[in-house]
């Protein structure tokens, strides 16, 4: 008979490779979940400060390039909308884990 402490035995933490090259100098490029969730959150952060700055030139007449500046406030505005739309399925698929019956 198994016990529940066979079933929550630690597993190892999830990994993610990338780009592995199969010639000489075989390296493994190997990053932690967290590692890759927090270079997503600094790079939307990148991306709104990127935005709030282009507002600024606007309205202080400052910009040189109108279209470039309003490209960089839609793109930060696309990025926080999709950044809030990860965090609401993953708030949903843990919810739903919570609910499932052992």
């Amino acid at each position: 008979m198994n016990t529940i402490g066979s079933i929550t035995a630690p597993l190892s933490p999830l990994k993610i490779e990338q780009g592995k090259n199969d010639n000489a100098n075989k390296t493994d490029d190997i990053n932690s979940f967290s590692s890759v969730l927090n270079s997503a959150i600094s790079s939307v952060n990148k991306e709104q400060v990127e935005g709030y700055k282009a507002m600024e030139e606007i309205a202080t007449g400052k910009v040189t390039n109108l279209q470039e500046a309003v490209r960089q406030i839609e793109e930060a505005e696309l990025s926080l909308k999709l950044a809030l739309e990860v965090k609401n399925k993953a708030v949903s698929a843990y919810k739903e884990v919570m609910r499932m019956q052992i």
